[in-house]
Order: structure tokens, then sequence, then C-alpha cells
């Protein structure tokens, strides 16, 4: 009988885990859509993402995490780039995103000219302030404030010959008030519901460059935020003796903006945070997981590695030390420990028009979801 309903429980797990990976690929399906336009800067992208998760929050059960709104709004300065992006080298049109990006601190310019080389990979216009750079791989960002000057990056598989006279009409828009929200909501404890595990991830992304072309980020952090939407679900199934915590940031690619407006204005008391993990770049695993800030709490991370080999979930749970590269850093600066897990190896795609839904595998998933709600299970005992 104690066999047959350990088979059971088995075959229960894994039905459940089936469906998870079902609802985290139909959610990076949904949130690297045109919809929602990069989750950025223009065409409302970052507020359908955000008014989208907050709606996952509620459908789920999480309450809010201030007793009232889901969100916890805040601003600041983007230069945006919201209509037209529209660029020929030597007579040659190229494609947004594809062929060339636009220097995320650029100013908007209209104009033909002549391009002067001053050196292998650079190349000016004088006449209408662009520089034209060569590039092996095209990585776009996002900048608070715009320069006096246009910065055109192209990528050199594009060109034939060296770049020598440009047409350009490229428009910028910079929002000094830009509106954002964290979205925050919370599973009450059972037992120390004033003891807090929290669960992180940035859900905006680059937006849009020109009014074709977008980037996806299904990688960067479609996966992160599924992830977290498919633990917050489970938790609020099963409530544990400690308060179970989700918090999805803006304002990241724009400089750790959310995370950092949250430590300033906690919604929680920070001495209550339990622990923190912060979930971005998910989407693969071939080569294990990086755990950031592992050297600084070694004792969690003795906990990860000895789940790790005793389920064998991944090949690695590799060890870093403090870091400022995501949305943990400010939490740690403030005391609360805190880890940051990405995933290694498999596609190469970051902050390029190519981080799409298609090609990203997500297939070390289940066993990150296990590994996770394992680490919570051993925290709390």
């Amino acid at each position: 009988m104690k066999r047959n309903l350990t088979l059971f429980f088995l075959l229960f797990t894994n039905m459940l885990l089936a469906q998870d990976s079902v609802f985290v690929r139909r959610m990076v399906d949904t949130l690297t859509s045109s919809y929602f336009w990069g989750r950025g800067y223009t065409n409302d992208g970052m507020g359908k993402a955000g008014r989208f998760i907050a709606g996952q929050f509620k459908d789920y059960g999480l309450q809010p995490m201030d007793g009232r709104e889901y969100e916890q709004p805040f601003t600041f300065s983007a230069n945006t780039f919201p209509g037209m992006m529209d660029l020929s080298i030597n007579g040659t049109a190229l494609v947004p995103g594809r062929d060339f990006i636009i220097g995320p601190a650029s100013r908007g310019v209209k104009g033909e000219g002549t391009l002067v080389q001053k050196d292998s990979i650079h190349f000016i216009d004088l006449k209408n302030r662009v520089v034209v750079e060569l590039k092996d791989k095209l990585t776009w960002s996002v900048e608070q404030g715009a320069a006096d000057f246009t910065l055109v990056q192209v990528d050199k598989k594009a060109l034939k010959g060296i770049p020598v006279t440009i047409n350009i009409n490229e428009e910028n828009k910079l929002v000094e008030g830009f509106k954002a929200n964290n979205i925050c909501g919370v599973v009450k404890g059972t037992v120390k519901p004033d003891s807090v595990v929290i669960f992180t991830a940035h859900y905006d992304h680059l937006g849009g460059m020109g009014n074709k072309t977008y980037f996806p980020g299904a990688n960067d952090n479609a996966s992160g935020v599924s992830l977290l939407l498919s633990l917050a679900r489970y938790y609020a199934l099963h409530p544990q003796r400690y308060s179970m915590a989700f918090i999805c940031f803006s304002g990241e690619e724009a400089g750790l903006l959310g995370s950092k407006f949250f430590t300033e204005n906690p919604l929680v008391p920070l001495q209550s945070i339990r622990f923190l993990i912060n979930l971005d770049l998910l989407g693969t695993g071939e080569e294990g997981i990086m755990v950031v800030n592992a050297t600084v709490y070694p004792k969690e991370y003795g906990i990860l590695k000895q789940l790790n080999e005793q389920n064998h979930y991944l090949v690695k749970v590799a060890s870093r030390g403090k870091a400022a590269n995501s949305d943990h850093f400010f939490f740690t600066e403030k005391g609360v420990p805190a880890f940051f897990i990405y995933t290694m190896g498999g596609i190469r795609a970051y902050h390029d028009v190519f981080d799409i839904s298609k090609t990203l595998p997500l297939n070390e998933y289940n066993h990150v979801f296990k590994l996770l709600v394992g680490f919570n299970a051993a925290l709390m005992k």
C-alpha cells in the first residue's frame, strides 16, 4: 500500500510539473509577444506587462503586499525611440535591430551626409553629428538621458566596403517622468507570517527601437518572470509556515531602479526577510546554474549544493561572489541575505532582437523549480 501511495505521489508530482512546463512556455510566449512591445518605454509596453502580472497575482489569490494595490509606483527618466528609424549607408537600406542599432543615449536626427573615417571602426558625419561604429555583435541597452550627437552601431556583416555616405531619419523622445510600477504580492505564512521569503524578477526589457522593431526579451527576463509566476501559483495552493512574497521589478534595464526604489521604500520591513532569491536569465541550463552571493552566504549555498547532489537536478551549481549585476544587489547592500540565480549554457542571444521564445529551450525549468522549492523547505526548518 505504501509503495502504491509513493508511486501515486510521484506520478502526481510529475503531472503537475508537466502542466507547469506548459504554463511557463505559454507565459514566455505571451510576455514576448508584440502586444507587450518588449515590455519597455513605447506603446505602453511596460505598463501592459505590469498590469498583466498584477492580474496574474490576483487570479492566483496572492494578496497585495501593501494591503491595497499590487503596484508600487515610481518614476525615472528614459530616452525613448517611438517613431522613425530609417538608415541607409552607401545607398543600402539597413534593417533596425538586425543590421544596426541606435545608441541608447542618441538624439534624433534627419539628414544626409558624408562619413569621414577616424579609425578602423569609427566613421563620422560632422554635419549631422552622427558617429557610425562597426560591431561584431549588436547589443542594445537603456539610457536615462540624451546626448548631443547620434551613435549608430552597424553589424559589420551588413556592409560591403567601408561606410562612405549616410542617409538617416531617426526620432528620439526624452521622457523625464516615465511612470513605472513594481508589482508586489504575498502569500501569508501559516505560522510565522512576519518572516518572509521573497522571489524577485524584473519584468521590463528594452522595449522598441522605432515603430517597427521591438526586443522580445525571452531569456532576459520573460524566463525569470514566468518561473516566478509558476512559483507564485504553487505557493498560493501550498501556503508555507513563512510568508512567501513575489516582486516583479521594472526599471532594471535602466539601472536596477525598481529594486533600488523598493529597498528605499520597502513594503515589508527589510529585517523581516529571511532570504531573497532573484531570478534572471533562467531559460537555459545545459551547464547548470550560477549562484551570485554564494561566497557571501556559504551556509545557504551549501544547502543548494546538497539538494542538487542528492536529487541530481543540474550538472552544476556554480559559485560566484558579490556582484551588482541584477536586482538582488541593493537588498544585499541593506543587509538582506540574497542570491541571484541564472542558468548557464545554450543560446547566446542577449539584449538583441534574437532573444525570442521560439529558440529559448527552458530545458532545465523543472529542475530549477524543484531545487528552489526544496531550498525554501530547508530554510523553514
